[in-house]
């Protein structure tokens, strides 16, 4: 093709183009411009106006393939490593069960690596009083002084709660079982932000909570709030499940509001009042 009939079919598609409007680009050049265009092209070496292979401007576009479905045996092999995947909840229960003691059970804990809670922790906080006592206090997760410490209800909170064990004559350091309290948490380490711990942190350490209650073998544990509810009854509402002994798995159950909550609304004292004066009717009467 010569260049001057080469100009000219191209020029002449250009013009063509603009008037159908194939696309923006295209529609804004005029035939002096897309000559001027073209001819810098030749100038640049370009002498013929087709490319490697042909290009059909009018087919419509090719949806992608839809992927290959998963076979059986794909499918299958899925399964087998979602099923391969530990469960926290079931090693939990295993590691919990072959703890004798307390010093076995504090150990199981410490050795419990599937808790994410404990990578952020400073320090298991595992219980604080009489193991002897016929009380068990069970609270929901420590907080930054128990963290520090080591030990439970020991901030604001713990200030309170020993105050409203000494109104009905318990006291977390007495030696003599039917005036001590035994207490503990459901979560060993502390969430953070003091964010309240997740329902599966909850799944996950509640066999170790069981098995420390079975160690200790209270007449009564106190669920303090709603994750110890939640871990001890299976559902939460402390509202409506205070006042009122509970039972589950054999364990007498009085819930309670925590002391936490109580620092922030002093006018549900008069119904923790109720509940303590529960708690020591169930004492006076075992």
């Amino acid at each position: 093709m010569s260049l001057g009939n080469f100009i000219r079919t191209i020029a002449c598609f250009s013009f063509w183009a603009a008037q159908a409007r194939l696309s923006p680009m295209e529609s804004q050049l005029d035939w002096h411009s897309a000559r001027a265009l073209l001819e810098w092209q030749v100038e640049l070496g370009a002498t013929e106006a087709i490319l490697d292979a042909p290009v059909d401007r009018f087919s419509l576009e090719t949806t992608a393939p839809k992927p290959a479905p998963v076979t059986a045996p794909a499918a299958q092999a899925a399964v087998q490593q979602a099923s391969a995947q530990p469960d926290p909840a079931q090693i939990a229960k295993q590691m919990a069960e072959t703890a004798g003691s307390l010093d076995a059970l504090q150990a199981a804990l410490a050795g419990f690596e599937y808790c994410e809670l404990k990578r952020g922790a400073r320090n298991l906080v595992f219980s604080d009083g009489n193991p002897a006592a016929q009380v068990m206090i069970v609270g929901e997760a420590p907080g930054r002084d128990e963290d520090q410490q080591g030990k439970p209800f020991v901030g604001r909170a713990g200030q309170l709660l020993d105050k409203m064990l000494a109104a009905i004559g318990l006291d977390r350091q007495s030696q003599e079982p039917a005036n001590a309290a035994y207490i503990t948490n459901v979560v060993p380490w502390r969430p953070p932000q003091n964010r309240e711990p997740s329902p599966d942190e909850i799944a996950m350490l509640t066999p170790f909570l069981l098995r420390h209650i079975a160690l200790i073998k209270p007449t009564v544990v106190v669920a303090m709030g709603n994750i110890s509810c939640q871990a001890l009854l299976g559902k939460r509402g402390i509202s409506k499940l205070r006042g009122q002994l509970q039972n589950s798995r054999d364990i007498d159950v009085i819930p309670m509001f925590h002391p936490a909550y109580l620092l922030r609304n002093p006018s549900a004292k008069k119904l923790a009042w109720a509940d303590l004066l529960m708690l020591k009717a169930k004492l006076a009467a075992s």
